[in-house]
């Protein structure tokens, strides 16, 4: 058994940054400029504390079957997080079998030869308890909040579905119909989930991100037991997986736990994965949906560099400025999309944004989104869009704004790590992605260190046409039953939540 620990103590304790934190709201009544100073100074040199939050070592450890757990301490309250993350997801099936993570984590709640369809989640509501699982493009992932003095409870539980999952065939056929209502709910019924989806199948051509993680209905109609089962034994082996505790634990008692319950499910080898590297793009693609909605939409989205790791290289240094654009674009409240083409009697757009993926297993894209108003074209909307993006790459960004972004940045994070599930997350995907476990902390630090000149010169590199694909829905008159689908534009969700 292999152990290791990843330091993330590197700030002083969180009381003063909160303590920080609650005089802004004081001075930006009365005193403006004060107000941005507090946010400035006092932000940016204790927003960070929060990785210091009690015992804030990650402690990994290897099973011996292959098996990561990985243990933080947070000591606030007498509860705990647990995740089991497998590192599979839409992007490892394969054409023509579409869907297959995102139901094999649903068949999951189905049993095994001592608990019952259904039992799990009766367990964990006894124990006082909440669980549920997500699929994404990347992972799948099953996670249960419950008091600290539970846990030894959901491991059990947990890794006995994990290794011994078992269901009849007609039980797969009764749930892939929830699967098909489900698809046709938040994609068929939905125009710009819709619009989504024919957005990412044009514009990768060898990325498997081009498959929608729900499945093609074509699939799911064709899909077969044996299919769930054989991805269940290809996919589910300790050495594709890991375990994240977080919470009023202690480190080495929650090993012992591990090694009682996961350390016993057999080794098995990790399927092979090819390379599927994504060709340069040649030039503009444009992709038109017509569905039944209230209101046009139209989104812009560029192939760009993803953080691969945090090193020196010029993808790492351009995906951390594309980080920051994104934020200059549509960080905060009147940000540069919204004040631009969003407010005031000649606003082009109803809504605006702006979003960067950073990360994952495969590329990442940055969008421009919008809704136009009443009166004005898509077209016209598109290139106001890409004429924000132009006058930066023109003449910048300014200190003082990229300051504003940088501190509301970390301001956000400080609040997210109140969670243990976010934190949790934070691990879990970290591990996916084989990024270090302190990811987030590391972020912020180097976040930091970007410049306006970086900015510039992102904006300047990757916004012409040869990595843009735009995508228009188009109204079609809507009936009584037409979904609108009037969710806030932004990214391609990244995960589908069970619904069970």
């Amino acid at each position: 058994m292999n152990i290791a620990t990843t330091n993330a103590t590197r700030k002083p304790p969180l009381d003063p940054c909160v303590s920080a934190l609650s005089k802004i709201s004081f001075f930006s009544s009365s005193h403006p400029i004060a107000a941005m100073r507090w946010l400035l100074g006092s932000v940016l040199l204790c927003c960070g504390a929060v990785w210091a939050q009690a015992d804030t070592q990650v402690q990994r450890f290897t099973l011996d079957n292959g098996m990561t757990l990985l243990v933080k301490a947070d000591r606030r309250a007498p509860t705990a997080v647990h995740m089991m993350w497998v590192r599979v997801g839409s992007m490892d099936e394969v054409d023509g079998s579409t869907g297959l993570a995102h139901v094999l984590e649903h068949m999951l709640f189905k049993g095994t030869p001592t608990v019952k369809a259904g039992e799990f989640s009766r367990r964990v509501a006894a124990l006082g308890g909440r669980e549920n699982a997500f699929t994404s493009k990347d992972y799948t992932g099953y996670y249960q909040q419950i008091p600290a003095h539970r846990l030894a409870d959901v491991m059990r539980l947990e890794s006995d579905r994990f290794a011994n999952n078992l269901w009849p065939d007609d039980e797969f056929t009764r749930e892939l119909e929830v699967v098909k209502e489900e698809r046709r709910m938040r994609t068929d019924d939905a125009p710009r989930a819709l619009l989504y989806e024919q957005l990412s199948a044009a514009q990768f051509v060898a990325s498997p991100y081009r498959r929608p993680i729900v499945g093609w209905m074509n699939d799911l109609e064709a899909m077969k037991p044996q299919d769930a089962r054989d991805f269940y034994r290809r996919w589910y082996v300790p050495a594709n997986a890991a375990v994240v505790v977080v919470g009023d634990v202690d480190a080495q008692a929650v090993l012992q736990l591990a090694q009682a319950t996961y350390g016993r499910v057999p080794a098995g080898a990790v399927p092979a994965r090819k390379p599927r590297i994504e060709p340069a793009q040649k030039g503009i693609k444009r992709v038109v949906v017509q569905a039944p909605a209230e209101q046009a939409y139209v989104c812009l989205s560029w192939k760009v560099p993803s953080l691969l790791a945090f090193d020196e290289t010029p993808e790492t240094q351009e995906s951390l400025a594309l980080t920051l654009l994104s934020a200059v674009l549509d960080g905060y409240s009147g940000a540069r999309l919204d004040r631009a083409l969003a407010q005031g009697p000649t606003r082009l757009a109803d809504d605006v944004g702006a979003s960067y993926g950073l990360s994952g297993r495969g590329p990442q894209v940055f969008m421009l989104t919008g809704v136009p108003a009443p009166g004005k074209s898509t077209d016209a909307l598109e290139q106001a869009l890409r004429a924000q993006v132009q006058r930066i790459a023109k003449e910048g960004v300014t200190d003082a704004e990229l300051r504003r972004v940088k501190a509301q940045w970390m301001a956000a994070k400080v609040y997210q790590r109140d969670s243990l599930f976010n934190q949790a997350r934070e691990i879990g995907t970290s591990w996916i992605e084989g990024l270090p476990l302190d990811s987030n902390a590391l972020l912020l630090d180097r976040l930091q260190a970007v410049t306006a000149d970086q900015v510039r010169s992102v904006a300047q590199r990757y916004f012409d046409d040869s990595q843009l694909t735009v995508a228009v829905l188009q109204p079609l008159p809507m009936s009584k039953s037409s979904a609108t689908g009037l969710a806030k534009p932004g990214g391609v969700p990244k995960s589908v939540e069970g619904t069970r």
